[in-house]
């Protein structure tokens, strides 16, 4: 069991009550963390130590800031058996996906070191004689960082990588379900040195979520909220945020599709469908949720994703090696059972996995699912996958686009410059032609379209969502006046 502290201004804090909560493992109950609740003072509390902290961040030469999140990377990559353990506890993931988010996490420090001399302005003719006119880019403010449980390594450093490398103090609010988690990576930035009030964390039972957050937002000082989570919560967060003039980065669901061409390599399908769709346990935004397959190559592409899925071992991450782990709570398997029932009683047919009684949900296939059946349009975020047979590329790009979402795409076919125009014409933040829809570099523009959200998170889109651009003059000689 891990007892977990926040962190405000520099020391640890427990929540102003006293209060907590406890995260309890999803396959057997037990306790896994016990985290204080934060009121709405604690959280105003650490808005203040952030706020605080920002002329003396924000003044920072970029090798400075540079410094300090190279060795928060490193740092960071030091804890990876912690990670593993916490993140097994709380959300059962597998130590493959908690190796993974530890290193991609890390990548991500370093990307946003490199990006502290890339925050550029420009200088724009102007028609007044004697001016010099920029566009100059500088620290918004106070960046409040929401992060979830899914790749909480990987989301939570993205909450608040690239706004501390663009001069911006951060409060990071810790996900109920993965606290400790989340508590490790501030326990890297701490080790990395940065100054007190530079980073804070906040961790909140998960009734008092809408209060703690509403708190923050509005704070006068909290000029940027960044939100990845479910795009229920985030139509809150963004409602919350437009009552308080609060600019917003939200990442929210997805139900990726996954476009097989008539003309595809069929083991390149197959291996990006099996990696994309099952890699932690299917809960993932960018998880392939639709298997989108043209009818001349459904029979032989099923049959073997059908024998890979199969063979995908399943088990406790914390007895051994798995590539499925346990999903993170029975809601998700009662939700899943349900989608299985309602596909079933419409026509459609089981080709592997099926129905679970506990958290160690099997790699399940549902074939010829149609539009009718709950699981076309309802994201599953778990290993049970639908797959549609399709006529062709336009009924193919049709079925990718029938729906609210717009995160991922991939699309696999040998003739590349017909995928690649398919791949142009599916509505989504992001598609990768021959590859999985599960992608992610720190250096990427990230994010998506419709249900999915907005903004872009990494590389020089993260400068320009953290940032403020601001015109400047310097008038070099005497200007005349009308009068």
């Amino acid at each position: 069991m891990s007892n977990l502290s926040m962190l405000i201004g520099g020391q640890p804090r427990a929540a102003s009550t006293g209060a907590t909560f406890t995260r309890r493992n999803p396959l057997d109950g037990s306790v896994a963390t016990t985290a204080p609740a934060a009121s709405a003072d604690d959280a105003r509390a650490a808005v203040d130590a952030a706020a605080a902290a920002f002329p003396a961040w924000s003044a920072l030469g970029p090798g400075e800031r540079r410094a300090y999140l190279q060795k928060a990377a490193h740092a960071l990559e030091a804890k990876g058996a912690a990670f593993a353990d916490a993140m097994a506890r709380e959300t059962g993931a597998s130590a493959m996906w908690a190796g993974f988010n530890v290193h991609l996490a890390a990548g991500m420090l370093m990307e946003a070191a490199a990006l502290t001399t890339q925050i550029n302005g420009d200088v724009i003719p102007s028609d007044v004689p004697g001016s010099l006119a920029m566009a100059l880019r500088q620290p918004a403010g106070v960046v409040l960082g929401i992060a979830p449980w899914n790749a909480p390594v990987i989301l939570g450093v993205r909450a608040v990588a690239v706004p501390l490398a663009c001069g911006n103090t951060v409060v990071l609010k810790g996900s109920e379900i993965s606290p400790a988690t989340h508590g490790l990576i501030i326990e890297a930035l701490q080790e990395a040195g940065l100054p007190a009030g530079v980073v804070n964390f906040v961790t909140n039972a998960p009734a008092d979520a809408g209060a703690v957050v509403e708190a923050m937002v509005a704070h006068p000082a909290v000029r940027r909220v960044n939100f990845t989570g479910s795009t229920r919560v985030g139509r809150l967060i963004a409602q919350t945020c437009a009552k308080h003039l609060k600019a917003t980065v939200l990442e929210l669901g997805g139900k990726a599709p996954l476009l097989v061409l008539d003309d595809a390599d069929l083991d390149a399908a197959v291996n990006g469908a099996a990696f994309g769709a099952f890699a932690n346990s299917g809960q993932i935004c960018m998880s392939t949720e639709r298997i989108v397959v043209d009818e001349k190559v459904a029979d032989e592409f099923v049959a073997r994703l059908a024998a890979k899925a199969s063979a995908l071992p399943l088990g406790d991450p914390r007895e051994g090696p798995a590539v499925l782990g346990s999903v993170v709570d029975m809601a998700t398997v009662e939700r899943c059972n349900a989608l299985i029932d309602d596909a079933l009683a419409k026509g459609a047919t089981l080709v592997t996995g099926g129905k679970a009684a506990n958290t160690l949900m099997p790699a399940t296939l549902i074939d010829h699912v149609t539009r009718e059946m709950r699981i076309y349009h309802d994201e599953s975020f778990a290993p049970v996958k639908a797959i549609v047979r399709v006529k062709g590329v336009d009924e193919a790009v049709q079925v990718a686009n029938d729906n609210e979402f717009g995160l991922s795409a991939a699309v696999f076919g040998r003739d590349t410059a017909r995928a690649l125009n398919v791949a142009r014409r599916i509505e989504s933040g992001i598609c990768h032609v021959n590859g999985p829809t599960v992608h992610d570099e720190a250096q990427m523009p990230f994010g998506g379209v419709k249900g999915s959200g907005w903004g872009r998170f990494g590389g020089r889109a993260g400068i320009d969502a953290f940032t403020e651009l601001r015109w400047v003059t310097l008038q070099t000689s005497e200007r005349h006046y009308p009068f």
